[in-house]
């Protein structure tokens, strides 16, 4: 049986999952995957407020810029003003990544930048 309480990752998550029980699991789910399968470094979670969930910061091993990631669930609708609302709550960087958790634990990384942007060449 899992005991999210002895989860060594639960010290770090215990606050938001506790304040947002809806999103828990994406979130959970994300911060591990970044922390112990990507092993990215100086990951922290972050209270997005008004999007009723936290999100996920860090770097990259090949990267010294920091990437944010917003966990969230593959059933959730998302609507335009809600992905404006993420980058306001990130004090607007460049781009963020979704992370988009399945029911079968898989997870997908969709990368969102603020703006039109011309793709490389």
């Amino acid at each position: 049986m899992f005991a999210p309480d002895t989860h060594p990752s639960n010290e770090a998550l215990d606050a938001l999952i506790t304040k947002y029980p809806e999103t828990s699991g994406c979130l959970f789910q994300v911060y591990n995957d970044i922390l112990y399968a990507q092993s990215w470094t100086d990951v922290r979670v972050v209270d997005l407020g008004l999007l009723l969930r936290g999100a996920v910061k860090g770097r990259r091993d090949t990267d010294t810029d920091t990437v944010y990631v917003v966990p969230c669930a593959l059933a959730e609708s998302l609507s335009y003003a809600w992905l404006q609302n993420a980058f306001k709550a990130l004090e607007d960087p460049a781009e963020i990544y979704l992370g988009i958790s399945a029911d079968d634990s898989s997870i997908v990384y969709y990368k969102l930048s603020a703006g039109i942007v011309k793709p490389p060449v």
